[in-house]
C-alpha cells in the first residue's frame, strides 16, 4: 500500500498533505525518513510515523458514542447537527456512518463504523440483534399494558414483534428490549397502550453496553474485546 493511501485511510492526512509532509521529512518508516509519499509499505508489518506520531492501521473503525439530544443520526443534514459533528477531524475522514438510527431526541449508545457489510448484518431484521432502551412514561404502565407490549401491538398498520419489558417499581420507567427498529417504534408502542414516552435512552446494542464513563456527546474506540464480539455476531449471522 502507498504511504499516502495508508495515511488517508487512517484519517491522518489527505494525499496532498502526506506528500508535503514527506518532503519536509515528517514521515518515517521503520525509523527511516521517507521523502516520497508514493512509496509502498506493508501496513501490517511496517511502523509508520507521521509528524512524530506512530500511526496504527486498521481497515475498519468502530466507535461508541453516547449520543446527546438534538443530533440527527446521519452523515449530513441541511438543518441539524449530525452525530458525525461530534467526532474529530481525523475520524470524519475515515468515512464513518451511524449503524442504525436514533431519533433526534433519543440519547445513548450509538455505534459508528465504516464497515458497511457488518453494519448491514447487524441491522437486518431477520438476524434479531437485540437492542435495549431505558424509558420513562407519562402515565404508569400496569401488568396488562406490559403483556400487550410484549405480545405485540399495532403501531399504525404494523404489529410489532414480541419483546421484553421490565418495569421499575414506580411503573413509570423501565427497560424494553427489541429485535427490530421501526421509525419511532418505542414511542408508538407506549402510545398504543395509553401512555407517552417522556425519555428514551438506548443502553445496549447486541453485545455492546453503553459506557457510563462517556458523558453525553463523548465517544471512544471500541476495545479489542468489543470488536471481537460484534464481528463474531456478524459471522454467526
Amino acid at each position: 500500500m502507498r504511504i499516502d493511501k495508508f495515511l488517508t485511510e487512517c484519517g491522518v492526512a489527505t494525499r496532498s498533505e502526506a506528500s508535503k509532509a514527506a518532503r519536509r521529512g515528517e514521515i518515517s518508516v521503520n525509523g527511516a525518513p521517507i521523502k516520497d509519499a508514493s512509496s509502498h509499505i506493508n501496513p501490517e508489518i511496517d511502523k509508520v510515523c507521521y509528524c512524530g506520531r506512530h500511526i496504527y492501521y486498521s481497515k475498519y473503525v468502530y466507535v461508541m458514542l453516547n449520543k446527546p439530544e438534538n443530533y440527527v443520526s446521519a452523515t449530513e443534514d441541511g438543518k441539524d447537527m449530525t452525530v458525525l459533528d461530534l467526532l474529530d477531524d481525523e475520524l470524519r475522514k475515515r468515512g464513518l456512518f451511524p449503524c442504525g438510527r436514533l431519533d433526534k431526541n433519543t440519547v445513548g449508545l450509538m455505534l459508528l463504523t465504516n464497515n458497511g457489510t457488518l453494519s448491514h448484518r447487524l441491522l437486518s431484521p431477520k438476524h434479531h440483534v437485540e437492542k435495549t432502551y431505558f424509558f420513562r412514561s407519562k402515565y404508569p404502565l400496569n401488568d396488562g399494558n406490559v403483556e400487550r407490549l410484549e405480545s405485540g401491538v399495532d403501531i399504525g398498520g404494523y404489529v410489532t414483534a414480541p419483546c421484553r419489558v421490565e418495569m421499575d417499581s414506580d411503573r413509570l420507567s423501565g427497560r424494553i428490549t427489541l429485535t427490530e427498529g421501526k421509525y419511532h417504534q418505542i414511542k408508538l408502542m407506549i402510545e398504543a397502550v395509553g401512555s407517552k414516552v417522556t425519555y428514551l435512552e438506548r443502553i445496549t446494542f447486541g453485545p455492546l453496553v453503553l459506557d457510563r464513563a462517556l458523558k453525553r456527546g463523548e465517544w471512544r474506540y471500541l476495545t479489542d474485546e468489543e470488536i471481537s464480539q460484534i464481528e463474531n455476531i456478524g459471522e454467526q449471522l
